[in-house]
């Protein structure tokens, strides 16, 4: 298979050496784990089958997963289950916040399933959780990683009026890709959310796999878009299928070119660029907002 052909066209079927990780298991691990079964919780970490799971937890940072667990998009890399989502929950972000305390997290991350059926697609209760993290543990810095609310920006301005320490949205994958990757999302319209977040002020950051067929002038025209709409903080990690609904890989890149993707990123103008194999959107996202000028360690 060569660089830019369709996703699906061939895939590798083992996992090489530098992908396997150790099975989760340790104190803080299982502590969390039994925290967000008694608050009736889903992390993303969980749902999407990441592969550091093991290592945030144990580190005191978990990707909260709002909204429910049902996603009404039906992306063909993600794992989340699709279909009618259930009514929400008003005690949610209650219940979040309670366990960032319990826990003692010093930096949560919360994202959400899609929610095109509600008319702000979940931005009240993104607010409403940034909100209550910060009333119950002031000292926990809180990150959002936003779906794209359809362009609607009155419910991002809803967002952003919560003051974010970050807010994240990923475009994913490079343009070409999308109907394939993602049919039901629109590069541009990502652009123009991080654009618009970046000029209220927010410290923005955004993600991509790479191993779909994807190109590597490609990635580097998607860098610089990111940065012309103000993208501060990059993560690059490597797709894995989660099962066989889903695409194929078609290529695992190895770590050295994971590395020389990480120098081309930070030439575009970067301030921060998280760039591995296991990388994933929220993978040491609390020293993310260390790493950049003005950004606060928590």
């Amino acid at each position: 298979m060569k660089e830019g052909d369709s996703p699906g066209a061939a895939a590798p079927r083992r996992l090489p050496g530098w992908l396997k990780v150790r099975a989760p298991g340790g104190p803080n691990y299982l502590r969390l784990q039994a925290l967000l079964r008694r608050s009736a919780l889903h992390t993303v970490c969980e749902e999407a089958g990441c592969p550091n799971i093991g290592e945030c937890f144990e580190s005191g940072t978990a990707t909260f997963l709002i909204l429910g667990d049902v996603c009404t998009r039906a992306c063909r890399f993600c794992g989340i289950r699709k279909g009618r989502p259930a009514a929400l929950d008003g005690e949610e972000p209650r219940r979040v916040a309670e366990t960032v305390r319990l826990f003692g997290l010093r930096h949560a991350v919360v994202t959400s399933v899609t929610r095109d059926d509600l008319p702000d697609g979940g931005a009240s209760v993104f607010a409403a959780v940034i909100d209550s993290i910060r009333e119950v543990s002031p000292g926990t810095t809180v990150e959002v990683l936003v779906p794209d609310f359809r362009g609607d920006q009155r419910a991002l301005t809803h967002v952003l009026e919560a003051h974010p320490d970050i807010l994240n949205h990923n475009v994913e994958t490079v343009p070409r890709l999308y109907r394939e990757v993602r049919p039901q999302a629109h590069y541009t319209r990502s652009l123009e959310l991080l654009r618009r977040s970046r000029e209220s002020g927010a410290l923005t950051k955004s993600g991509l796999m790479v191993g779909l067929g994807e190109s590597r002038e490609e990635l580097r025209e998607v860098f610089g878009d990111l940065r012309a709409a103000g993208c501060d903080v990059l993560t690059i990690g490597q797709y894995l299928r989660p099962g066989a609904k889903q695409l194929p890989v078609v290529r695992f890149y190895p770590p050295a070119e994971f590395d020389e993707l990480r120098r081309e990123a930070e030439e575009a103008g970067f301030l921060h660029v998280e760039s591995g194999p296991l990388v994933r959107s929220s993978y040491h996202a609390a020293s993310h907002l260390s790493a950049v000028p003005g950004g606060c360690a928590p």
